[in-house]
């Protein structure tokens, strides 16, 4: 079993900014400087966490943090993973492509145009994409496949040769 882990004792340097932490409207800032201080106290990371009210993990992560940064570990860290993987990798692109070329009747859907929202819709259906993605990570593939999208726009049109006619003399 390996031995608790223990801050020991600090400097008055280093005793100092952790003191001031304790006043931190920060509540990271304020919960880390409470585990940092029962750690030079010699308390136990078990005994620490019921008194700060976290998991003794929890103080063993911060103790190891500030080992490695001592300034560092008081700040929160972003929580966004640093790289992530698109749901629509090469392969699936290449299926969504295909897709496109079809007309969104043979998938059930009632217009002939494609909108953004339908190929969300269709890529879950044909298992491209394990739940419903946003249309923005559709937007996304297409562009990454080259694909130009706009929207698709729908535009009045009358069969009446004398409606431009009309239309000017009811608004004029």
């Amino acid at each position: 079993m390996k031995p608790p882990l223990y801050l020991g004792p600090l400097s008055s340097k280093q005793h100092q900014p952790l003191k001031r932490g304790l006043r931190s409207r920060d509540g990271f800032k304020l919960r880390r400087c409470q585990i940092l201080l029962a750690s030079a106290r010699g308390e136990r990371p078990s005994q620490s966490a019921v008194q700060v009210g976290c998991t003794a993990q929890t103080v063993r992560n911060t103790l190891r943090a500030y080992r490695a940064d001592p300034k560092g570990c008081l700040r929160a860290c972003s929580s966004r993973p640093k790289h992530t993987a698109p749901w629509l990798d090469q392969a699936k692109c290449e299926r969504l492509r295909a897709i496109l070329h079809e007309s969104p009747r043979v998938f059930g859907k009632t217009t002939s145009l494609w909108t953004l929202t339908q190929l969300a819709e269709v890529c879950s259906e044909q298992g491209l994409t394990p739940g419903t993605v946003s249309i923005e990570s559709i937007r996304r593939a297409l562009q990454r496949m080259g694909v130009s999208w706009k929207r698709a726009k729908h535009w009045i049109t009358r069969p009446d040769p004398r409606y431009a006619l009309k239309k000017s003399s009811a608004t004029g």
